[in-house]
């Protein structure tokens, strides 16, 4: 297999993103499936933002570019990667300039209800940005149910276990028996 092929795990805060993209990974080496993964959240985190680039889309895509080149490099043809909005069509670009114009894309997008994201995000932010991130979170549970492509995966993950929904995600992929 020579085409790279990227699975993007999005979803608002909450629904339990990182814990699955993990998962997913601890399935695939089981299987012996060759991959990477990114947690797409940490190629941006820099404070102030760079010049020109207040939402930091450029550093983002500039650190996934380096990052996949070193992993292609090794041969590594699999990403995994989880980030809130990445299944949004406005993020495709991004990856086809990274991964190659012909990148296999399957998005996964992750639902939770309020009550349930906001036991988890209690639990989580044990800081001074609880409301903020809850907030954000149901202002990007709508546009991400509004702006989803059509061939995006919806999984909820309320009152499910992790085994089970990271089961389904890797089903989407393809990549494992």
């Amino acid at each position: 297999m020579d085409r790279a092929e990227v699975l993007l795990i999005g979803g608002r805060a909450g629904v339990g993103k990182t814990t699955i993209g993990w998962e997913v990974s601890a399935r695939l080496r089981a299987a012996a499936v060759r991959h990477a993964i990114v947690e797409g959240d940490f190629m941006g985190q820099v404070h102030p933002a760079p010049e020109g680039d207040p939402d930091r889309s450029r550093i983002v895509a500039s650190n996934l570019a380096a990052v996949w080149s070193n992993y292609r490099g090794l041969g590594y043809r699999r990403l995994i990667y989880t980030n809130t909005l990445s299944v949004l069509p406005s993020s495709t670009g991004m990856f086809r300039r990274a991964m190659g114009a012909d990148v296999r894309i399957v998005r996964v997008l992750l639902t939770a209800d309020d009550a349930t994201v906001d036991d988890r995000l209690a639990r989580r932010e044990l800081g001074t940005e609880l409301e903020e991130t809850r907030d954000s979170s149901v202002h990007k549970a709508r546009l991400l149910d509004e702006r989803v492509p059509a061939d995006t995966v919806r999984i909820a993950t309320d009152r499910r276990s992790v085994t089970d929904i990271a089961h389904d995600v890797v089903t989407a992929t393809g990549w494992a028996p």
